[in-house]
């Protein structure tokens, strides 16, 4: 059990807060636009890495775990450091940890593209992810301190659309790196964006940091927090592959949150905690963490098996298949605006709710989806999708970091960081789980409905996994139309689990509004505040 008494066992004074700012560093706009460099380059790379992994995989000759961990060596440092960065940024400064943040990442994306071996690329990329933890809280945090309350909901209704439309342009972006140029040039482009980032924040932004005094950093917080959150986060990424009743899911998710219980009953006894925990007796703050999961868990997963679908059951190339949802990237760059207009106005509790229920619409259009669906189905659900990630993202940081005090801007932006990486890790393992799980059930009947012989069919359940990813398994040497019924009953198994995911999904997404709408009555829009 964590000791009951507080350690006042003196430390060198933390430094004092830095003067006004003046000039352009006193320009909030400025501010904006600084950190929206740094912000759009991770928001792209999370989202351009999983383009880039079948080209890495060929190249580097990498197994299916090593691509695996190509992406789960930046999701675990990532989560595990996004709140110690924003507690780093509001203690030491907001602007020296965001400009490291920066400087670390561009360096370590480099070396991602120069490290010539998969061992290489996956050490590096847990790198990035630590310092892309300096990097995203932060900025929130400096947005926080610089913007007056009434502005605050357009400034993160900007901040908002430059996230979403960055994790959108991704599969654009990356398909045609890796098509035309090579997949380090996936990791190599974010070394002239980190540079301007540099150049731009260094002349514009203001230093800022909470008036600490002579405090104790809570070391045994970061620990405990850490270890929570790697074995959570391992345990969601892993719980597709193992299974989520196996035995090592189930310790690895039940260790992690034993540890974040314990820390959770630490942090309420030190005098001065890493994660103040009277932030969470805010109604506002706590379900915006909640709905800040929820979207990312609805973007993240939703995109990773329309992408799936689009190449492997349509055929499209990777650019292709990113063009074709260029409508949700359109619908965000308008919807982040419009939903911090509606914020500032009213407050979250009426965007926050509409964006989930334009999710619950787009997600539930999708069981009109077939093996052979026109453009003219897609489309719709991808503005609806587009529209309330935008809208439920600046309603959701509004509530989280807008509702925070000034001084703890930093951690409510690790914590709603935090929450968003959980989410998309949730995302992606539980939906391919679900189709994982009714390509299995259903694979064998409409494999026999599409004209594959019952003994044969029968035979399929052993490439279930590749049915579950889009793929037909067929061979050159198999007759005409013997391949012809495979293609088809395959495709049509991979869309029943589509149809499954997209159920639970709308589901959750209307849990969410009646949450976002429960949670969030009584809070005062950001125009009120003083």
């Amino acid at each position: 059990m964590p000791p009951t008494s507080v350690d006042h066992s003196p430390l060198p004074a933390a430094s004092p807060p830095a003067p006004p700012a003046r000039g352009r560093r006193a320009n909030p706009w400025l501010t904006l636009l600084a950190v929206s460099f740094g912000l759009f380059m991770v928001q792209l790379d999370a989202s351009v890495v999983a383009i880039a992994n079948p080209e890495i995989g060929r190249t580097l000759e990498a197994s299916t775990a090593d691509l695996q961990w190509v992406t789960n060596s930046y999701l675990l440092a990532l989560a595990a450091s996004l709140i110690l960065g924003g507690k780093l940024g509001d203690r030491f400064g907001r602007r020296t940890y965001y400009l490291v943040g920066v400087a670390g990442f561009t360096l370590a994306s480099v070396a991602i593209g120069l490290a010539g071996s998969v061992e290489g690329v996956i050490g590096f990329r847990a790198v990035q992810g630590f310092f892309g933890g300096l990097l995203m809280p932060n900025t929130l945090g400096l947005l926080r301190a610089v913007f007056p309350p009434r502005r605050f909901g357009m400034a993160v209704g900007i901040w908002a659309m430059v996230s979403a439309v960055s994790t959108a342009l991704g599969p654009i972006v990356g398909g045609l790196l890796v098509e035309h140029v090579s997949w380090e040039s996936v990791f190599f482009i974010n070394a002239p964006i980190g540079v301007l980032a540099l150049l731009v924040s260094g002349a514009v932004l203001p230093q800022s940091r909470t008036a600490a005094g002579r405090q104790r950093f809570d070391v045994v917080g970061v620990v405990l927090l850490a270890a929570g959150l790697l074995c959570v986060v391992f345990g969601v990424v892993k719980g597709e592959t193992w299974g989520w009743s196996s035995a090592g899911t189930i310790a690895a998710v039940g260790a992690g949150l034993l540890v974040l219980v314990v820390f959770g009953r630490y942090e309420t006894r030190v005098e001065h905690p890493l994660l103040p925990m009277q932030l969470f007796r805010s109604r506002a703050l706590t379900t915006g963490t909640v709905v800040t999961a929820l979207n990312f868990f609805v973007l993240l997963g939703l995109i990773f098996f329309v992408m799936l679908y689009l190449q492997n059951v349509r055929g499209f190339t990777p650019v292709e298949a990113g063009v074709r949802t260029l409508p949700l990237s359109l619908a965000s760059l308008v919807a982040s605006p419009l939903g911090a207009a509606l914020t500032a106005r009213f407050g979250p509790r009426l965007s926050m709710p509409l964006g989930m229920l334009l999710q619950a619409a787009a997600a539930f259009s999708m069981l009109t989806w077939g093996t052979g669906s026109s453009y003219a189905t897609m489309w719709p659900p991808f503005v609806a999708l587009g529209l309330g990630v935008g809208m439920v993202l600046a309603a959701s940081s509004d509530a989280v970091v807008g509702q925070a005090p000034v001084e703890d801007g930093g951690v409510a932006g690790g914590i709603q960081a935090t929450a968003l990486q959980i989410g998309g890790a949730l995302g992606t393992s539980v939906l391919i789980s679900l189709i994982s799980g009714r390509v299995g059930a259903t694979l064998t009947g409409e494999l026999t409905a599409a004209g594959v012989p019952a003994g044969q069919a029968a035979q399929f359940h052993r490439v279930e996994d590749a049915v579950a990813m889009g793929i037909a398994p067929v061979s050159a040497d198999m007759p005409g139309p013997l391949r012809a019924a495979v293609v088809e009953g395959s495709g049509q198994a991979f869309m029943n689990g589509v149809h499954t995911a997209v159920t639970v999904t709308g589901v959750l997404c209307l849990l969410g509004a009646a949450l976002a709408a429960a949670g969030l009555r009584g809070t005062a829009p950001a125009s009120s505040r003083h």
